[in-house]
């Protein structure tokens, strides 16, 4: 399954390949909305989520994310790059990208995926399901040991996090900067290979 999905991703141009991230996003808003309303009294409850506590947004989601980006940068140095090869996925949707783009980019994934995940799964389904249905959803992980259980463990870890504050913007925070804050390390690393490739 996977080699199929990577063999498809291949053909793919790096336009198309956004286009299908901004896609994926918007289903999985779709699906918040849709699943929301079926489990829940009414759409509303998304509003009883969100509380602008900065404690909880800054200090322990700012905390949450710092240290999985210091995890992340630690295995990078220790393990080889083919342990840690996600295809060159993340490599194309980012090195390309412009610094204000990847910021976009990063808060619409961490608000879809947090909003579906946290908001709506774990809320009504609980921590260990919401946060493994969140690992499978990165099927090209899967066949990659140290990815899969790094997702996983990132997974469960902002999971807790939720299950610690009750707020949905101390999550968002935690995944928007991982996901920023790896995305620019990722352009970076890209184009100093360019550079030194000349």
């Amino acid at each position: 399954m996977r080699n199929r999905q990577a063999e498809a991703v291949k053909q793919l141009t790096d336009r198309e390949l956004l286009l299908n991230v901004y896609l994926t996003q918007g289903i999985l808003l779709l699906l918040a909305a849709l699943v929301g309303s079926l489990l829940f009294r009414d759409i509303v409850f998304f509003l009883e989520l969100i509380e602008f506590s900065w404690i909880e947004i800054i200090v322990l989601g700012g905390g949450t994310a710092f240290l999985v980006i210091g995890i992340d940068l630690l295995l990078m140095h220790l393990l080889s790059e083919e342990m840690l090869d996600d295809g060159g996925i993340n490599e194309r949707i980012f090195s390309r990208l412009s610094v204000s783009h990847i910021f976009i980019l990063s808060a619409i994934i961490s608000f879809s995926e947090e909003l579906l995940f946290r908001g709506v799964i774990q809320t009504y389904f609980g921590l260990i399901f919401s946060s493994l249905l969140f690992a499978f959803i990165h099927v090209r992980y899967l066949s990659k040991p140290v990815l899969f259980i790094s997702v996983v463990g990132i997974s469960f870890l902002i999971g807790i996090l939720y299950e610690v504050t009750g707020n949905l913007l101390s999550t968002i925070t935690a995944h928007f900067l991982i996901d920023f804050i790896m995305g620019c390390f990722i352009k970076k690393k890209a184009r100093m290979s360019l550079h030194h490739e000349r």
